[in-house]
């Protein structure tokens, strides 16, 4: 069985999305939706697949497809997709409010359909085996970039720091006690920098920095262990550990796991395989909402500076 699959939006993770179709014998892109004509009918000759401008015609032509458009369009497109029965991988996030993720969340139960978020870095992560520790006592996280004008419609929260968070939900124990935050606001109505500091009950305390206003990229996270640190600088790939418990997988390996080496493809196979043989997609809609409520906690506790 092949099954038929889209790229709604043209954009550069469209396309980086619409590669991973290729690879992939089990399926095949019949379409590419944009609401501009040239980057749909560009990525489209790519594949040879058919570019369009109408998402209702896109959506005759597909059994799924992956939402790449910006992020306040995620709740619209995932929508009327759900409601046309066909299946959905939508990156994150899954959308910009809870009244609307839910509303996503029932959709796919309602009618049996695969809704995936696209939280990548958790696959990167299970495939080191922080996922499968004991949670720790302290995780901190940057993830700085340069300006590059893209994902203004949301804030760096949205953009950028929702795969941490998404990632605090897999270590941390408990629930979320308190969350304190601080934005800077340099490009237009939405952050551009954030920090906060996010407590769980049980005991572990995260604080979290993202922004797309460094002159220097950095991208790094310490976890913090009863028994040692473990250190990801994920720029420089360099690992280092000192608990008593090695990494399943190092930047180093000679032949790692799909999840670690490519996880935007690992993530594509989770998808067909949750449609074709109707296992649960690894990062589910309930766990992109989960992810959407603490960061609009994260944006509704931030002061600025």
């Amino acid at each position: 069985m092949v099954i038929r699959t889209g790229i709604a939006g043209a954009g550069v993770f469209g396309g980086y999305h619409a590669n991973k179709y290729a690879e992939i014998d089990s399926a095949r892109l019949y379409a590419v939706y944009d609401a501009l004509e040239e980057p749909a009918n560009v990525l489209a000759a790519k594949h040879g697949a058919e570019g369009t401008t109408s998402f209702d015609a896109f959506l005759d032509k597909v059994d799924a497809l992956t939402i790449t458009a910006p992020a306040s369009y995620h709740f619209e497109l995932a929508e009327k997709a759900l409601l046309a029965g066909k299946h959905v991988l939508v990156e994150k996030p899954i959308a910009l409010n809870l009244v609307d993720a839910d509303r996503l969340v029932a959709l796919a139960e309602e009618k049996g359909l695969v809704l995936q978020v696209g939280h990548q870095e958790r696959y990167v992560f299970e495939a080191f085996g922080l996922l499968a520790r004991p949670a720790p006592k302290e995780v901190h996280s940057r993830r700085l970039n340069k300006f590059s004008g893209r994902a203004m419609d949301v804030s760096v929260v949205f953009d950028l720091m929702i795969h941490d968070l998404d990632l605090l939900h897999q270590v941390a124990e408990g629930e979320v006690d308190e969350v304190t935050a601080t934005a800077r606001f340099e490009h237009g109505d939405h952050s551009d920098h954030t920090q906060t500091r996010i407590t769980f009950s049980g005991g572990l305390i995260a604080t979290l920095a993202a922004s797309r206003l460094e002159e220097e990229p950095v991208r790094d996270m310490r976890l913090v262990y009863d028994d040692g640190e473990i250190h990801i600088n994920f720029l420089k790939r360099e690992v280092t550990n000192t608990t008593d418990t090695k990494l399943q997988t190092d930047f180093s390996a000679d032949d790692p796991p799909l999840a670690f080496k490519d996880p935007l493809a690992f993530g594509t196979q989770s998808f067909l395989k949750a449609i074709t043989k109707g296992a649960s997609p690894i990062v589910d809609a309930k766990a992109g909402r989960a992810a959407l409520d603490l960061a609009l906690r994260v944006e509704a506790a931030a002061s600025t500076v």
